[in-house]
């Protein structure tokens, strides 16, 4: 079969154009910042703002409590601190997430149990959550990688038949929707993030929602998000029962947050738009298989995420990215290097310096292998960005480099 000449090869380009851009940031955040600083405090619990954000999040969310927090980090954080997560106890999550999801384990002195990834979602299989269930075990931190949602029937099942808490790390899943149902809403709690990478952005900061509806736990999430302290009404009791951290968010977080969440849904409609045309552009190709959204659901495309099936190519990854790249269109080999288990916390076991606590408490290891489909995942993976401010000519222009670089290198 006759194939076009690749640019990497001194054939012409396929994307010769600049990819569109805009402003995140402009009148409405600037409006919502003033306000802000005429309230002459910036302290959440005195000011107007964080409180406005959250009850515009909860609005749109259809959840009854959330509660704001410094980072998605923190978010997830005050959850599993919420849901009574302590020493020695294991919670179950995802090999491939940014190393916020595992911070608020540890910092409960919990242990990190990884469970494998479905190969199309790249989210956890429910099989292999159950299979790594303990008597220790106590929580599941569900990624919602990419915003796809994971499958989340079966794993809150899973959690029901084994009382276990399910918390739902949706830092990447603004408006992601399961089955018609927004993710966030479903488990015990979802924690959001709103630092500068993500769909809407604050500088920092995160959203935990507080889904079980019971007051008493959402003034124990707001708590633990606050020294403890409990801010309701005119009083503040400040008796310390047990140790939290102080994830406060500022006025000046919340202001902008007010502005940025009038433009979440536009921003998520316009990404599942780039990235579901994407898919149709591509999933036929040889040697690539598109990021998978199971029918009913709904991906709000934080990235996209294709995989190559190598035996069907005559090239390596790296050469298959830089093919691509030469074509004017940006990617990067995978999402992150490795599976979290090989970083050297988890491989030399040292959640604090000169000590192997928690992971003491059972001798538990990160052995290579341990989630082979999740390392299968990363080993094959190409990520592409997608963005809001992308037009249709330049999504058209990602499906032709795309289709280009695989024609020429189909065996």
């Amino acid at each position: 079969m006759q194939t076009e000449q690749l640019a990497i090869h001194g054939g012409s380009k396929v994307k010769s154009t600049p990819f569109g851009t805009g402003k995140r940031f402009g009148p409405e955040e600037a409006a919502e910042l003033a306000e802000a600083l005429d309230q002459n405090t910036l302290f959440y619990h005195f000011g107007g703002k964080v409180k406005q954000f959250l009850s515009d999040f909860n609005d749109m969310y259809g959840v009854p409590f959330s509660v704001a927090a410094s980072s998605g980090t923190a978010a997830i954080h005050i959850a599993l601190g919420t849901a009574g997560i302590s020493v020695g106890d294991e919670v179950i999550t995802s090999p491939i997430t940014d190393q916020g999801t595992v911070i608020g384990i540890l910092y409960q002195n919990a242990i990190p149990v990884f469970a494998d990834l479905d190969p199309q979602t790249y989210n956890m299989d429910p099989r292999s959550i159950e299979e790594r269930i303990t008597e220790r075990t106590k929580a599941i931190v569900v990624v919602h990688l990419a915003g796809n949602p994971a499958d989340m029937d079966p794993i809150m099942e899973i959690a029901r038949k084994h009382r276990l808490k399910v918390i739902e790390d949706c830092a990447q899943s603004y408006l992601t929707r399961y089955k018609g149902r927004f993710v966030g809403t479903i488990g015990d709690y979802g924690c959001f993030s709103t630092n500068d990478f993500k769909h809407i952005s604050t500088g920092d900061g995160g959203i935990v929602t507080v889904n079980s509806g019971e007051e008493a736990n959402y003034h124990a999430a707001h708590a633990f998000a606050d020294k403890n302290y409990q801010r309701f009404g005119n009083t503040v009791q400040r008796d310390l029962h047990y140790v939290a951290p102080n994830y406060r968010m500022t006025e000046l977080q919340g202001a902008v947050g007010v502005a940025q969440l009038k433009k979440l849904g536009g921003i998520c409609e316009t990404r599942r738009r780039h990235g579901d045309r994407l898919t149709a552009g591509i999933r036929t190709l040889p040697g690539i298989q598109a990021h998978y959204v199971e029918p009913g659901n709904e991906c709000t495309y934080w990235f996209y995420m294709l995989r190559l099936k190598l035996d069907e190519l005559s090239c390596t990854r790296t050469e298959f990215c830089k093919s691509l790249e030469a074509e004017g269109i940006p990617n990067m080999e995978g999402y992150i290097p490795d599976v979290v288990y090989m970083q050297p916390l988890f491989q030399n076991r040292t959640a604090y310096p000169n000590s192997h606590f928690p992971f003491s408490l059972t001798g538990i290891t990160y052995d290579r292998g341990l989630c082979p489909n999740a390392e299968e995942i990363l080993a094959t993976a190409v990520r592409l960005p997608i963005n809001q401010f992308y037009t249709e000519t330049d999504i058209g222009d990602m499906i032709e480099g795309i289709r280009k670089v695989a024609a020429f290198y189909a065996k």
